[in-house]
């Protein structure tokens, strides 16, 4: 890991694939968001990930976290960049052969329920959501954050008529003031804004213990057979992570492959962080890191007959493509 970190300081991505031994894959098919503001956007623009790999890397995206998991059993995904915590224990309840390798990006304003500016709800009176119908992406960290936030203010998640759609529909309905809240995430958030607002806070949620945050996840069989592309593909981010930390005059490069403005972008990076691989190892993945301690809670959270809770998660955690 240090080697190959020291070559990305000192060497450009042709000379590292000169260094360093590949093996040739089939394309590489990768699942993200648009909307979603992250560095990387500028390595994929750039073909730094399909140079350093060695082949070519196929960008599809997807409207939520579920969606990937889909995918990824079809065959048709490799590697979920930005999956939700929530979806991904939802997949492993389902015994689907995905293992986590990484983390890809924390969030708290660009996961949020809106309340439509004429529901007259607060988290005054959050009671009176009970009744009212609501829309939620199921199964997402913004379901996830909506019965964290619902748990908060004592509301009876039974007692609201949730309506599963996608953040973007979600975004057209509390517009269209078919529901009296909308939970989404992304883009689709900040156009939630223009008809509501927030109903806690950035920092009413970290009180109410909503830690939302993404994963880079794979399936087992590609993780198997391919392990030194995906340190690779880990090694990329991390780079692109890095160096727009020191630079950011590439973020119009950012909003246009995210299919944002760039005002838009700009807005919604501010609220992300991207945790480097010392910072991931340190916070997310030791004994009492954010991973250990919320795949278990989520893991019962979204828990159903058919898909139950595991005794233990830790064997689709795999952090050997990180060090």
């Amino acid at each position: 890991m240090k080697l190959v970190k020291n070559l990305l300081q000192k060497t450009s991505f042709a000379a590292l694939l000169a260094a360093m031994p590949y093996q040739a894959y089939a394309d590489i098919n990768v699942a993200y968001f648009l909307e979603w503001a992250t560095p990387n956007m500028i390595a994929k623009n750039e073909k730094i990930y399909d140079e350093t790999l060695g082949e070519k890397v196929n960008w599809i995206n997807f409207a939520t976290g579920t969606a990937m998991t889909e995918a990824m059993l079809s065959g048709d995904i490799d590697i979920a960049y930005s999956q939700g915590m929530a979806p991904f224990v939802t997949a492993i309840n389902s015994n689907t052969p995905l293992k986590m390798i990484g983390i890809a990006v924390a969030y708290g304003p660009s996961d949020d329920c809106i309340v439509s500016s004429g529901a007259g709800i607060n988290k005054d009176n959050a009671l009176e959501l009970e009744g009212k119908i609501v829309s939620v992406p199921f199964n997402t960290m913004a379901d996830f954050g909506f019965r964290m936030s619902m748990q908060h203010l004592g509301v009876d998640v039974n007692k609201v008529q949730l309506v599963d759609q996608e953040p973007a529909d979600g975004a057209v309905s509390l517009a269209d003031q078919q529901v009296a809240m909308a939970c989404g995430f992304g883009g689709a958030v900040l156009k939630m804004k223009e008809h509501g607002k927030p109903l806690l806070t950035a920092e009413e949620k970290v009180e109410a213990g909503i830690t939302s945050f993404d994963v880079i996840s794979v399936t087992e069989k590609f993780s198997q057979e391919n392990p030194e592309l995906l340190k690779r593909f880990l090694e990329v981010t991390e780079k692109a992570n890095a160096d727009f930390k020191k630079d950011q005059t590439k973020l119009n490069i950012i909003a246009n492959e995210a299919g944002m403005s760039l005002e838009a972008a700009k807005k919604q990076i501010a609220g992300l962080e991207f945790p480097s691989v010392d910072e991931q190892i340190k916070d997310y993945f030791s004994k009492d890191g954010l991973v250990t301690t919320l795949l278990p809670f989520m893991g019962k959270m979204f828990a159903t007959s058919s898909a139950p809770v595991k005794a233990d998660y830790s064997p689709y955690v795999d952090l050997s493509y990180l060090k």
